[in-house]
């Protein structure tokens, strides 16, 4: 069965969860679901969610759990954390569309065309197995589209508003430096960390049933997380927390730049060890090591990519979709052999690259803007993107070459520069969740059914 895209996440795309077979029928998911007459159940903002919203999602959500061999919990647990996730969602996407932001029906079908070839399907062949899941498939770019706003919102309120100085870098190297030349086993704060978590939010106000049944919830995901399944889709699948759509890491940083419950209960982890449930005012996060070494940037080694790129700007006169199909026509004629990538740079990209035909340089990680540098990792040398829209424009990108090289100190700075405000964006964007959520109007009606 395919996993809708969830608010709250950038649009990421669909995984295949092994077998596709056909979604369990909802009857079959051990409760009633004969049509009643609606009601309302809760208000965000004079807005609605009505039991049947409730339901269609409750029912979505156990078919999808019951598809990927996880044990479902009682609808008594599940409710409460479906309403609250939809509140949380509601109000956002309210914001969102306050702010006067749209997202072009252009950029929905890339989306969809992007979840289709993850799925290794035509997007006719998505249709159908959504139309086999009992997805409609209106609904479904709907929810696609309701997510690209909220992510732009995102984007606009939180991303662009996070500045780091230098000072502060200053600061980041000096603690390192500090840290590198007292590396001691007993000294957590002298390791570099990669760690990934998956966060299980706790509600506000929450009964002591509710913390459990979500602790229980938690403690599902970890097993399943040891008993091999990928953390990066369990992350995608349950995590609240903003990492996961980074498969839940949250970057290579010093052990001081973690909150110490992390880093105390991964001290004694190697790297692909697994911790938790650890209880935090958030929730409950489970942990992965993905990396640990000891800190010292100058002696660290990196992946450098050396990408390419065509980058058409926006304008009245040349619309998203426009530029999508012009970028798709030379990708068509580059791998035919009947056009350069550099020359078609040269003649038609509208940035500073172009007169070295689109060629970007050697980059380090966390150069470039998330959503350019996922589909940069996910190339192989040579090998040519779809079209790809960024806040900047259209991308057609290339991959040139990679290799492992050394920090130099301009390096480190800009590393550092991008640690700091890439922790700074994840905590902004954690409050501003919880300030959309606590500035939400939410009254309760009836209860659902």
């Amino acid at each position: 069965m395919l996993a809708l895209p969830l608010m709250g996440a950038q649009a990421q795309g669909l995984r295949p969860s092994g077998s596709l077979q056909r979604a369990v029928p909802a009857a079959s998911t051990g409760a009633s679901v004969q049509r009643a007459a609606d009601f309302i159940v809760a208000v965000v903002n004079s807005e609605p969610i009505t039991n049947n919203e409730l339901r269609a999602k409750l029912v979505r959500t156990e078919q999808q759990l019951l598809q990927q061999g996880t044990a479902v919990p009682p609808r008594s647990e599940l409710v409460p954390q479906l309403i609250e996730r939809m509140i949380s969602d509601k109000a956002q996407l309210q914001m969102a569309r306050a702010s006067g932001l749209r997202v072009e029906d252009s950029a929905v079908d890339a989306a969809v065309e992007s979840i289709a070839r993850q799925n290794q399907l035509s997007v006719e062949e998505l249709r159908r197995r959504l139309q086999a899941d009992r997805i409609d498939y209106n609904q479904f770019r709907a929810e696609l589209r309701d997510e690209l706003l909220v992510t732009r919102l995102r984007q606009r309120e939180v991303d662009s508003r996070v500045t780091v100085s230098e000072q502060e870098i200053d600061q980041f190297l000096r603690d390192q430096q500090g840290g590198a030349g007292a590396g001691t086993a007993a000294d957590p704060s002298a390791m570099a960390l990669n760690l990934a978590e998956i966060l299980v939010a706790v509600p506000e106000n929450a009964t002591p049933a509710q913390v459990a049944a979500l602790q229980a919830k938690a403690q599902q995901v970890l097993e399943r997380a040891r008993g091999g399944a990928d953390f990066a889709a369990l992350a995608n699948e349950f995590s609240s927390a903003p990492s996961r759509s980074n498969g839940g890491q949250m970057g290579l940083r010093t052990a001081d730049r973690y909150p110490p419950l992390f880093v105390d209960a991964t001290q004694s982890l190697r790297a692909g060890g697994l911790a938790g449930p650890v209880r935090s005012p958030a929730g409950f996060h489970i942990l992965k090591v993905v990396e640990k070494r000891q800190a010292g940037m100058p002696d660290a080694a990196i992946t450098q990519t050396r990408a390419r790129h065509i980058l058409l700007r926006l304008t009245p006169q040349l619309s998203e979709a426009a530029a999508i199909e012009k970028l798709a026509g030379f990708k068509k004629r580059i791998q035919a052999g009947q056009a350069d990538f550099a020359a078609l740079a040269r003649e038609s990209s509208q940035d500073g690259s172009a007169k070295e035909g689109g060629d970007l340089g050697w980059a380090n990680p966390g150069m470039f803007v998330p959503e350019f540098e996922k589909v940069m990792n996910s190339l192989s040398p040579n090998q040519v993107s779809d079209p790809l829209v960024t806040r900047f424009g259209v991308h057609l990108l290339q991959v040139l070459e990679r290799r492992e090289t050394q920090l130099s100190a301009r390096e480190q700075r800009d590393i550092a520069r991008n640690m700091l405000r890439e922790k700074k964006q994840q905590e902004a964007f954690v409050t501003w969740v919880q300030d959309v959520r606590g500035r939400a109007y939410v009254e309760f009606r009836e209860p659902p059914q």
